[in-house]
Protein backbone atom coordinates (compact mmCIF):
# COMPACT_ATOMS: atom_id res chain seq x y z
CA UNK A 1 0.00 0.00 0.00
CA UNK A 2 1.29 3.23 -0.42
CA UNK A 3 2.74 5.55 2.44
CA UNK A 4 -0.09 8.49 2.08
CA UNK A 5 -2.60 5.26 1.24
CA UNK A 6 -1.59 3.53 4.37
CA UNK A 7 -1.58 6.47 6.60
CA UNK A 8 -5.10 8.20 5.23
CA UNK A 9 -6.56 4.21 5.99
CA UNK A 10 -4.46 3.90 9.75
CA UNK A 11 -6.24 7.49 10.60
CA UNK A 12 -9.82 6.25 9.82
CA UNK A 13 -9.33 3.18 11.71
CA UNK A 14 -7.91 5.04 14.51
CA UNK A 15 -11.08 7.69 14.86
CA UNK A 16 -13.81 5.55 13.71
CA UNK A 17 -12.60 2.51 15.29
CA UNK A 18 -11.78 4.75 18.55
CA UNK A 19 -15.48 6.45 18.55
CA UNK A 20 -17.47 3.14 18.24
CA UNK A 21 -15.61 1.48 21.08
CA UNK A 22 -15.84 4.38 23.18
CA UNK A 23 -19.34 3.96 24.38
CA UNK A 24 -18.25 0.32 25.51
CA UNK A 25 -15.78 1.47 27.40
CA UNK A 26 -17.59 3.93 28.81
CA UNK A 27 -20.20 1.17 29.70
CA UNK A 28 -17.68 -1.05 31.06
CA UNK A 29 -16.32 1.96 34.06
CA UNK A 30 -19.65 2.46 35.08
CA UNK A 31 -19.81 -1.32 35.53
CA UNK A 32 -16.52 -1.55 37.40
CA UNK A 33 -17.16 1.67 39.25
CA UNK A 34 -20.27 -0.20 40.77
CA UNK A 35 -17.74 -3.29 41.52
CA UNK A 36 -14.71 -0.85 42.61
CA UNK A 37 -15.69 2.16 44.39
CA UNK A 38 -12.17 3.33 43.75
CA UNK A 39 -12.84 3.68 39.99
CA UNK A 40 -15.78 6.42 40.84
CA UNK A 41 -13.26 9.09 39.81
CA UNK A 42 -12.46 7.65 36.47
CA UNK A 43 -16.33 6.49 35.86
CA UNK A 44 -17.18 10.06 36.25
CA UNK A 45 -15.40 11.64 33.44
CA UNK A 46 -16.89 13.19 30.81
CA UNK A 47 -17.58 11.27 27.88
CA UNK A 48 -15.69 12.86 25.41
CA UNK A 49 -12.57 12.29 27.69
CA UNK A 50 -14.04 8.11 26.37
CA UNK A 51 -13.57 9.28 23.42
CA UNK A 52 -10.16 10.74 23.62
CA UNK A 53 -8.67 7.76 25.52
CA UNK A 54 -10.11 5.56 22.62
CA UNK A 55 -8.55 7.53 19.87
CA UNK A 56 -5.27 6.87 21.89
CA UNK A 57 -5.93 3.12 21.88
CA UNK A 58 -6.54 2.30 18.74
CA UNK A 59 -3.46 4.40 17.79
CA UNK A 60 -1.01 2.78 19.59
CA UNK A 61 -2.54 -0.68 18.55
CA UNK A 62 -2.49 0.50 15.14
CA UNK A 63 1.23 1.94 15.08
CA UNK A 64 3.06 -1.47 15.16
CA UNK A 65 1.84 -2.59 11.61
CA UNK A 66 1.65 1.41 10.27
CA UNK A 67 5.32 1.40 11.09
CA UNK A 68 6.57 -2.15 9.37
CA UNK A 69 4.13 -0.87 6.26
CA UNK A 70 5.86 2.34 6.41
CA UNK A 71 9.15 0.70 6.06
CA UNK A 72 10.69 1.37 10.08
CA UNK A 73 12.28 -1.68 11.17
CA UNK A 74 14.29 -0.33 13.99
CA UNK A 75 14.37 1.74 16.91
CA UNK A 76 17.39 3.81 14.91
CA UNK A 77 14.24 4.02 12.03
CA UNK A 78 12.26 5.73 15.20
CA UNK A 79 15.09 8.20 16.23
CA UNK A 80 16.43 6.56 19.08
CA UNK A 81 19.84 6.42 18.18
CA UNK A 82 22.66 9.00 17.17
CA UNK A 83 24.74 11.07 18.97
CA UNK A 84 24.54 13.48 21.69
CA UNK A 85 21.27 12.74 23.60
CA UNK A 86 21.48 14.50 26.60
CA UNK A 87 22.67 17.55 25.08
CA UNK A 88 20.17 17.54 22.31
CA UNK A 89 17.32 16.54 24.99
CA UNK A 90 18.46 19.68 27.41
CA UNK A 91 18.80 22.12 24.55
CA UNK A 92 14.91 21.35 23.08
CA UNK A 93 13.80 21.59 27.01
CA UNK A 94 15.41 25.03 27.72
CA UNK A 95 14.29 26.28 24.46
CA UNK A 96 10.90 24.79 24.55
CA UNK A 97 10.21 26.21 28.51
CA UNK A 98 12.05 29.55 28.00
CA UNK A 99 9.96 29.99 24.67
CA UNK A 100 6.32 29.88 26.15
CA UNK A 101 7.47 31.35 29.34
CA UNK A 102 7.94 34.09 27.11
CA UNK A 103 4.15 33.87 25.34
CA UNK A 104 2.62 33.77 29.25
CA UNK A 105 5.19 36.39 30.66
CA UNK A 106 4.08 38.83 27.95
CA UNK A 107 0.44 38.28 28.37
CA UNK A 108 0.68 38.71 32.16
CA UNK A 109 2.55 42.00 32.04
CA UNK A 110 0.19 43.62 29.76
CA UNK A 111 -3.13 42.25 31.47
CA UNK A 112 -4.04 39.63 29.28
CA UNK A 113 -3.88 37.34 32.21
CA UNK A 114 -3.33 37.70 35.88
CA UNK A 115 -1.13 35.67 38.05
CA UNK A 116 -2.50 33.20 40.28
CA UNK A 117 -0.72 32.21 43.38
CA UNK A 118 -3.27 31.59 45.96
CA UNK A 119 -3.10 27.49 45.70
CA UNK A 120 -1.82 25.88 48.66
CA UNK A 121 1.85 24.55 49.13
CA UNK A 122 0.08 21.05 48.56
CA UNK A 123 -1.36 21.68 45.37
CA UNK A 124 1.30 23.46 44.09
CA UNK A 125 3.71 20.08 44.70
CA UNK A 126 0.90 18.29 43.04
CA UNK A 127 0.82 20.36 39.94
CA UNK A 128 4.69 19.99 39.64
CA UNK A 129 4.30 16.50 39.34
CA UNK A 130 1.39 15.76 37.13
CA UNK A 131 2.59 18.43 35.22
CA UNK A 132 6.22 16.75 35.00
CA UNK A 133 4.93 13.16 34.29
CA UNK A 134 2.93 14.82 31.65
CA UNK A 135 5.30 16.67 29.97
CA UNK A 136 8.08 13.63 30.61
CA UNK A 137 5.10 10.62 28.64
CA UNK A 138 3.18 12.65 26.14
CA UNK A 139 6.58 14.12 24.63
CA UNK A 140 7.90 10.47 24.57
CA UNK A 141 4.48 9.09 23.53
CA UNK A 142 3.49 11.57 20.78
CA UNK A 143 6.86 12.16 19.36
CA UNK A 144 7.34 8.27 18.86
CA UNK A 145 4.15 8.55 16.71
CA UNK A 146 4.30 11.60 15.19
CA UNK A 147 7.68 12.42 14.51
CA UNK A 148 9.74 9.05 14.57
CA UNK A 149 6.60 6.71 13.00
CA UNK A 150 4.35 8.94 10.65
CA UNK A 151 6.98 10.96 9.67
CA UNK A 152 9.78 9.09 9.79
CA UNK A 153 7.91 6.57 7.74
CA UNK A 154 6.12 9.05 5.09
CA UNK A 155 10.04 10.16 4.47
CA UNK A 156 11.25 6.93 3.11
CA UNK A 157 8.96 7.06 0.35
CA UNK A 158 8.46 11.36 -0.27
CA UNK A 159 10.49 14.22 -0.24
CA UNK A 160 11.00 15.00 3.29
CA UNK A 161 9.90 18.52 2.78
CA UNK A 162 6.20 16.74 1.83
CA UNK A 163 6.29 14.22 5.03
CA UNK A 164 7.09 17.49 7.10
CA UNK A 165 3.73 19.08 6.30
CA UNK A 166 1.70 16.31 6.03
CA UNK A 167 2.61 14.29 9.69
CA UNK A 168 2.00 18.25 10.74
CA UNK A 169 -1.21 18.24 9.43
CA UNK A 170 -2.03 15.42 11.27
CA UNK A 171 -0.54 16.02 14.13
CA UNK A 172 -2.19 19.77 14.59
CA UNK A 173 -5.28 17.84 14.11
CA UNK A 174 -5.65 15.43 16.47
CA UNK A 175 -4.76 18.77 19.06
CA UNK A 176 -7.60 20.41 17.69
CA UNK A 177 -10.23 19.11 19.16
CA UNK A 178 -12.86 20.86 21.31
CA UNK A 179 -14.76 19.67 24.50
CA UNK A 180 -18.61 19.37 23.91
CA UNK A 181 -21.28 19.12 26.13
CA UNK A 182 -22.10 15.74 27.96
CA UNK A 183 -24.44 14.04 25.36
CA UNK A 184 -27.81 13.27 26.59
CA UNK A 185 -27.82 9.83 26.78
CA UNK A 186 -25.17 7.33 25.38
CA UNK A 187 -25.55 4.30 22.74
CA UNK A 188 -23.70 2.68 20.56
CA UNK A 189 -23.16 5.91 17.65
CA UNK A 190 -22.91 8.32 20.45
CA UNK A 191 -18.67 8.32 19.86
CA UNK A 192 -19.49 9.13 16.11
CA UNK A 193 -21.57 11.77 17.32
CA UNK A 194 -19.69 13.70 20.08
CA UNK A 195 -16.33 13.11 17.64
CA UNK A 196 -18.02 15.50 15.08
CA UNK A 197 -18.92 17.70 17.77
CA UNK A 198 -15.23 17.93 18.99
CA UNK A 199 -13.96 18.83 15.23
CA UNK A 200 -16.70 21.85 15.29
CA UNK A 201 -13.40 24.33 15.71
CA UNK A 202 -12.85 23.72 12.18
CA UNK A 203 -15.90 25.68 11.58
CA UNK A 204 -14.98 28.82 13.93
CA UNK A 205 -12.47 30.58 11.76
CA UNK A 206 -11.58 32.79 15.45
CA UNK A 207 -11.03 29.41 16.97
CA UNK A 208 -9.32 27.96 13.43
CA UNK A 209 -6.87 30.64 12.92
CA UNK A 210 -4.21 30.99 15.18
CA UNK A 211 -4.30 28.04 16.69
CA UNK A 212 -4.87 25.44 13.90
CA UNK A 213 -1.97 27.37 12.71
CA UNK A 214 -0.01 27.22 15.52
CA UNK A 215 -0.12 23.85 15.98
CA UNK A 216 0.98 23.00 12.70
CA UNK A 217 3.94 25.04 12.83
CA UNK A 218 4.63 23.21 16.27
CA UNK A 219 4.66 19.72 14.33
CA UNK A 220 6.88 21.19 11.66
CA UNK A 221 9.10 22.75 14.14
CA UNK A 222 9.30 19.26 15.89
CA UNK A 223 9.65 17.17 12.36
CA UNK A 224 12.62 19.44 11.10
CA UNK A 225 14.07 18.90 14.52
CA UNK A 226 14.23 15.09 13.74
CA UNK A 227 15.11 15.82 10.53
CA UNK A 228 18.66 17.29 11.04
CA UNK A 229 20.01 16.20 14.00
CA UNK A 230 18.49 12.13 12.95
CA UNK A 231 17.33 11.65 16.45
CA UNK A 232 14.43 12.33 18.31
CA UNK A 233 16.12 14.01 21.43
CA UNK A 234 15.88 17.30 20.17
CA UNK A 235 12.35 17.36 19.55
CA UNK A 236 11.54 15.61 22.81
CA UNK A 237 13.16 18.03 25.39
CA UNK A 238 11.72 20.76 23.25
CA UNK A 239 7.77 18.83 23.15
CA UNK A 240 8.09 18.53 26.79
CA UNK A 241 9.00 21.91 27.24
CA UNK A 242 6.05 23.41 25.64
CA UNK A 243 4.14 20.46 27.77
CA UNK A 244 5.12 21.73 31.00
CA UNK A 245 3.84 25.11 30.49
CA UNK A 246 0.47 23.87 28.83
CA UNK A 247 -0.32 22.03 32.05
CA UNK A 248 0.77 25.10 34.08
CA UNK A 249 -0.62 28.07 32.43
CA UNK A 250 -3.95 27.67 33.18
CA UNK A 251 -2.90 26.92 36.67
CA UNK A 252 -0.60 29.42 37.24
CA UNK A 253 -3.03 32.60 35.81
CA UNK A 254 -6.35 33.45 35.24
CA UNK A 255 -8.03 35.36 33.18
CA UNK A 256 -8.92 39.14 33.01
CA UNK A 257 -12.20 40.82 31.63
CA UNK A 258 -11.65 42.47 28.69
CA UNK A 259 -8.39 40.73 27.63
CA UNK A 260 -7.83 40.11 23.59
CA UNK A 261 -7.56 36.71 24.08
CA UNK A 262 -7.35 36.08 19.88
CA UNK A 263 -3.91 38.27 20.37
CA UNK A 264 -2.91 36.99 23.85
CA UNK A 265 -4.42 33.59 23.64
CA UNK A 266 -6.76 32.38 26.39
CA UNK A 267 -5.43 29.94 29.23
CA UNK A 268 -4.56 26.92 26.41
CA UNK A 269 -1.74 29.75 25.86
CA UNK A 270 -1.05 28.22 22.38
CA UNK A 271 -3.91 30.02 20.59
CA UNK A 272 -3.33 33.29 20.02
CA UNK A 273 -0.90 35.20 17.14
CA UNK A 274 1.82 35.99 19.99
CA UNK A 275 2.70 32.24 20.34
CA UNK A 276 2.16 32.08 16.22
CA UNK A 277 4.98 34.69 16.62
CA UNK A 278 7.25 33.10 19.14
CA UNK A 279 6.77 29.46 17.84
CA UNK A 280 8.11 31.69 14.41
CA UNK A 281 11.49 32.49 15.87
CA UNK A 282 11.94 29.01 17.45
CA UNK A 283 11.71 26.94 13.98
CA UNK A 284 14.09 30.00 12.92
CA UNK A 285 16.19 28.49 16.06
CA UNK A 286 15.87 24.73 15.49
CA UNK A 287 16.82 25.47 11.73
CA UNK A 288 19.99 26.92 12.29
CA UNK A 289 20.87 24.60 15.07
CA UNK A 290 19.63 21.36 13.26
CA UNK A 291 21.48 22.47 10.30
CA UNK A 292 24.71 22.86 12.33
CA UNK A 293 24.49 19.69 13.45
CA UNK A 294 23.51 17.86 10.08
CA UNK A 295 26.81 19.27 8.08
CA UNK A 296 28.86 17.92 11.57
CA UNK A 297 27.40 14.59 11.37
CA UNK A 298 28.10 14.67 7.84
CA UNK A 299 31.29 15.51 8.38
CA UNK A 300 32.24 12.93 10.74
CA UNK A 301 30.97 10.36 8.29
CA UNK A 302 33.10 11.23 5.56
Amino acid sequence: MRPLSLLLFYLITVFVGGALVAPWLYFSAQNLAGQFPALANIASSPFHRYVNRSLIVFAVIGLVPLLRGLGIKTWCDLGFGGEQKGKNWLMGFLLGLVSLAFVAGVAVAVGARELNLSHEPARFIRHLFNATLAAVVVSVLEEFIFRGGVFGGLRKTVSWKTALIVSSAVYALVHFFARPAPPESINWATGLFVLGQMLRGFTDFQTLIPAFLNLLLAGMILGIAFQFTRSLYLSIGLHAGWIFWLKSYGFLTRETAGANVWLWGTGKLIDGWMALFILTIVLLLVWKVGKRQSRMNTNKHE
